[in-house]
């Protein structure tokens, strides 16, 4: 009872931060079109425009506003998935849709707090629970790399870098709390998740893999922290990306020179892998002689 009370309160906390996290998605992508506008190149006139007023004003007054009519949402708008379903996905005030992206945020980083929650590779317990948080502080991070990717095609270095400096910070508590982390093992985690996307970004040119990929590659390497869930990890996102787009080029809806956002698939392959990577692999060495 008590594990399924904490699952619970894990699940809620998951909805309040994927509001955060989807909130200040759209606040980074206006960001990034006023600062497009000021270097001088090219943005999307339309979308700049819907998304400036949420810079309007200082930041202590700075206050979540509908996309389509501007008006600043009350606390009853801003109740993690009950306002949405309450309203049926419309605008409390001009009744435009508002659309499935912040409830998939919010579901999703929910659904990532509870299953790490009742997955948690180790004992819950003393500074335990301090890992545990780092680790759903990262996932804030990914899920937010993951809807822009998604929304945009774009992994900006602000979210990259972050991801980052959180796993790194996830890896150093790792190795003195549970004290399972070999530093070559590391190294090659590393090398697996970012250094072979990092090749086929040079001799590409960028036209195989994006730049920001590779990044991503460098906090999930930390994360993951050993070369067998790495590999896991690469080989899981790779095979779900391959579920996904095979019936997408048969059906003809996807080119053969179609975008992919391959961000999430990372993402994804990782955190299977981080949970049950090592299982996984045990399997695949044990199939390879069968």
């Amino acid at each position: 009872m008590i594990v399924v009370s904490i699952a619970i309160v894990c699940g809620v906390f998951g909805l309040v931060l994927g509001s955060f996290a989807g909130a200040q998605v759209w606040r980074l992508r206006a960001r990034q079109l006023v600062a497009d506008k000021k270097a001088g190149e090219s943005y999307n006139k339309a979308e700049y425009k819907k998304l400036s007023p949420l810079l309007k004003g200082k930041k202590q007054q700075d206050r979540s506003r509908c996309l389509s009519c501007g008006h600043q949402l009350g606390l009853c708008d801003l109740i993690p998935l009950i306002s949405w379903l309450s309203t049926r996905g419309r605008c409390r005030y001009c009744s435009k849709r508002i659309g499935y992206f912040e409830p998939l945020m919010e579901l999703s980083l929910a659904a990532a707090f509870m299953v790490s929650f009742l997955a948690w590779p180790w004992h819950l317990a003393g500074l335990q629970w301090v890992l545990f948080a780092v680790w759903c502080i990262s996932l804030v991070a990914l899920i937010m790399l993951v809807a822009y990717d998604i929304k945009w095609r774009i992994l900006p270095d602000f979210l990259t870098v972050s991801y980052g400096l959180v796993s790194l910070v996830f890896v150093v508590l790792r190795y003195f709390i549970v004290n399972d982390v070999k530093l070559y093992s590391l190294a090659i985690a590393l090398i697996i998740m970012s250094g072979v996307y990092g090749v086929l970004y040079l001799i590409s040119k960028g036209k195989w893999i994006g730049l920001g990929d590779v990044k991503l590659g460098v906090g999930l390497g930390l994360i993951l922290a050993s070369w067998q869930t790495a590999f896991v990890g690469l080989f899981l996102a790779n095979l779900i990306g391959c579920v996904l787009v095979i019936p997408g080029l048969a059906s003809k809806k996807l080119k053969a020179n179609s975008e992919i956002a391959f961000g999430p698939l990372l993402a994804l392959g990782s955190f299977i892998s981080f949970f049950v990577g090592a299982r996984i692999m045990d399997w695949l060495v044990i199939a390879s002689f069968f």
